[in-house]
């Protein structure tokens, strides 16, 4: 077994483990401080809107201009009196995309960018794009988000429980936030492909906090009938068992996105793969983050809200404090519970972090128990 495969089942078994849950308040900061930024990014900057949502012009050309792309884009901005974007096609053409222009307007520039591109006027073809059709891919895209959410909250309270299906809605709307965030402070376009990679990654940031909580309700099934694990300490342990797989997930689909991003946006160019690929690098990211950081340890809290569950981990804390001022370990007391437990392979009850499990047959037996 690989070094990572053998990490992965030790902290299955809770051998070793991290305790997020014990640290949550400085996730939670690290996440506000983060939101904050995202939301200030924002107001400040604001977001570059595409001209699907603007209204525009976009000027094609067939053959290769006179001049380079930056003359082409000081041309364009000149003629029209607005920033222009200028892209060099394969086949050595121009693609001039400008922002709020109308009709009239966008004749004139034609005129203008042929006789400074060297270029026959009836060879530069213009397309206009009108602000409505923007408008109506932006009221879309909110409606389907809207039932996204809605249809997000009604399942996962089904099948886990309300108070995990606020805490997932607040990790997707915590994605999303980051995302939009990291494109106003970018400055990368808005277009349509931007939409689309947002709606993606929702899905992906639901699967990983799915995952951690299906570990986590199979975990404290029945968790009222016995006194040596608080709900924390259960939901723990779901976080660290799914940990590598969460990792892994992210990490191969990162890969190709980042590949997206990177190579064919920065490398060769290719700059509408940005509109799709920096949402889904950014949002993936986000996610594989607020399923671990974020929507657990919310779980916890709300569930330590409960009359139950606090009464709960108030016998767990009284009955270790009473070990302890006996110089007795709590560890050995329980020693041949989680022995039961091992032989009745019901191992996803949850352990506390940091507690190696023993081998089986080891402690006293039953009637040797203090």
């Amino acid at each position: 077994m690989s070094r990572l495969g053998n990490l992965g089942a030790r902290l299955y078994r809770g051998e070793v483990g991290y305790d997020f849950i014990g640290k949550r308040k400085i996730w939670y900061g690290v996440s506000i401080l983060i939101t904050i930024t995202a939301i200030l990014g924002v107001v400040v900057s604001g977001l570059n809107m595409g001209i699907e949502f603007k209204g525009g012009a976009v000027f094609t050309t067939d053959t290769k201009a006179k001049i380079s792309v930056s003359q082409a884009h000081e041309v364009a901005v000149e003629a029209s009196g607005h920033e222009a974007i200028v892209q060099e096609l394969g086949n050595g053409g121009l693609r001039i995309q400008i922002t709020e222009v109308d009709t009239a307007k966008a004749d004139q520039i034609k005129t203008e960018l042929s006789d400074e591109l060297g270029i026959p006027e009836a060879k530069i073809n213009a397309d206009l794009v009108g602000p409505s059709w923007g408008e109506q891919i932006a009221n879309k895209a909110w409606t389907g988000l809207g039932i996204f959410m809605v249809l997000v909250v009604v399942y996962l309270a089904i099948a886990f429980e309300w108070r995990m299906a606020i805490a997932a809605l607040i990790a997707l709307i915590h994605d999303i936030t980051i995302t939009v965030g990291v494109y106003a402070l970018v400055g990368f376009e808005v277009t349509p492909g931007t939409v689309i990679g947002l709606l993606t990654i929702l899905g992906y940031s639901l699967y990983d906090t799915v995952v951690v909580f299906d570990s986590l309700k199979e975990g404290t099934n029945g968790i009222t009938k016995q006194t040596r694990w608080t709900y924390s300490e259960i939901a723990n342990r779901s976080i660290n068992g799914t940990l590598v797989r969460s990792i892994n997930t992210t990490v191969v689909a990162l890969l190709p996105v980042a590949g997206l991003l990177f190579i064919g946006g920065g490398v060769l160019g290719a700059g509408m793969l940005n509109d799709i690929s920096l949402s889904l690098f950014v949002g993936l990211a986000a996610g594989a983050y607020s399923s671990i950081f974020i929507a657990t340890p919310l779980v916890a809290d709300l569930k330590e809200r409960e009359p139950q569950i606090k009464a709960l981990k108030k016998r767990i804390l009284a009955k270790r404090a009473a070990a302890a001022a006996k110089g007795e370990s709590v560890e050995e007391d329980e020693r041949d519970d989680r022995a039961q437990d091992l032989a009745e392979d019901t191992e996803t009850a949850g352990a506390v972090v940091g507690r190696p499990r023993q081998p089986r047959g080891h402690g006293r037996t039953p009637g040797n128990r203090r």
